[in-house]
């Protein structure tokens, strides 16, 4: 923990010699020191143990995930790929895939070579007529709109929109007018009585409300405010230098106890397997594995050598047996692997001339 300067500094000693009054964030430092050094001691006689249980167990946490859960994590990795992954790729590489291109296969055969052949030589030449028949039938159609429309256009211009202009002129836009002039006396006059009366209540809740809640604030408050801040602040650092004290003498500990199991359970321990159990190990396996591994490997080797006598045995009878019932076999004339003469080149040239002539 860091100490405490209960003193005061030479800056503030030449401003209280000199009569300057003292500051509201001088009052604070001496209410933190106040309760600075109480605070920190409790929370770290109660930080402590919590912080040691916290330290055993991540380190118990640890020694679970390596030696448990991540050797447990691997095996059942590998058994979801034994059991699902590979049966899964194999049913889709050898099985689903070449059964899709098969099918792809048919389905262009036996559906898009007629498909495109329909569309080719049948729908096109029929859709070229239609659509020439449709564009000569809508050209006459939209001649007899057109007149349609500028029939339909002069006497709605005449019998509808002459008429409603002069009536908005000469009838609508006057009386229009005349009401909204008439409508702005009477929001100028509202407006007036609203204004009159927002001022008497902005003035009335400022009186009754505003200005007690105001002093309260600063005067109640905002002194108490502080006053928490500061106790909340010095809590939140003593719980901080707990905490890394505690992480200390957790390390410690830690440590103490880490030699002294490694003294009583791991040394002699590790002297018994050294000392004692590799000597037997290797003199069991000197006098007893080795002479049993020799016994099984020549046992293996006669059984072996009885088990290839047995089979030329029987492959000798399988013969004699054939020969018994069918006879000798044909003898394989050999070939003449020699190279021919020079008469038989001769002729052979001459003849691969004439049948090329030929």
């Amino acid at each position: 923990m860091c100490m405490v300067d209960l003193e005061k500094a030479p800056g503030a000693r030449q401003q209280a010699g000199q009569g300057e009054p003292v500051r509201r964030s001088d009052a604070e430092g001496c209410l933190a020191v106040a309760i600075r050094i109480p605070v920190r001691v409790v929370v770290l006689v109660l930080v402590v143990p919590v912080r040691m249980v916290w330290d055993a167990l991540v380190v118990a946490g640890r020694f679970l995930r390596d030696a448990v859960l991540r050797p447990v994590g691997r095996a059942l990795a590998w058994l979801g790929r034994a059991v699902f992954v590979w049966p899964l790729v194999g049913l889709w590489r050898y099985v689903l895939v070449p059964l899709a291109k098969g099918v792809g296969r048919l389905g262009h055969v036996l559906l898009v070579v007629p498909a495109a052949w329909l569309y080719r030589w049948v729908l096109t030449p029929v859709g070229y007529a239609l659509a020439w028949f449709f564009t000569r039938v809508g050209a006459v159609l939209a001649a007899i709109g057109r007149g349609l429309y500028a029939g339909l256009a002069w006497l709605g211009r005449y019998l509808a929109v002459v008429p409603a202009v002069w009536l908005y002129r000469w009838v609508l836009a006057p009386v229009g007018h005349a009401l909204a002039w008439y409508g702005r006396q009477v929001a100028r006059g509202v407006g007036l009585v609203v204004t009159g009366v927002g001022f008497v209540l902005y003035w009335t809740v400022r009186v009754l409300l505003v200005l007690p809640a105001l002093a309260v604030w600063r005067w109640v408050l905002a002194p108490v405010g502080r006053f928490l801040a500061v106790v909340g602040r010095e809590v939140a650092d003593a719980l901080g230098h707990a905490w890394r004290i505690a992480g200390h003498l957790s390390l410690v500990v830690g440590r103490f106890l880490g030699t002294l199991l490694r003294w009583t359970v791991a040394e002699p321990a590790r002297w018994v397997y050294r000392s004692v159990l590799t000597p037997v190990g290797h003199a069991v396996r000197d006098t007893v594995l080795r002479p049993l591994a020799e016994a099984g490997r020549g046992a293996r080797r006669a059984a072996r050598q009885a088990l290839a006598s047995a089979r030329h045995s029987v492959r000798q009878a399988r013969a004699d047996v054939r020969r018994m019932l069918f006879g000798e076999p044909a003898e394989r004339k050999p070939v003449d692997r020699r190279e021919p003469s020079a008469v038989e080149a001769r002729t052979l040239g001459s003849s691969t001339t004439a049948l090329t002539k030929d």
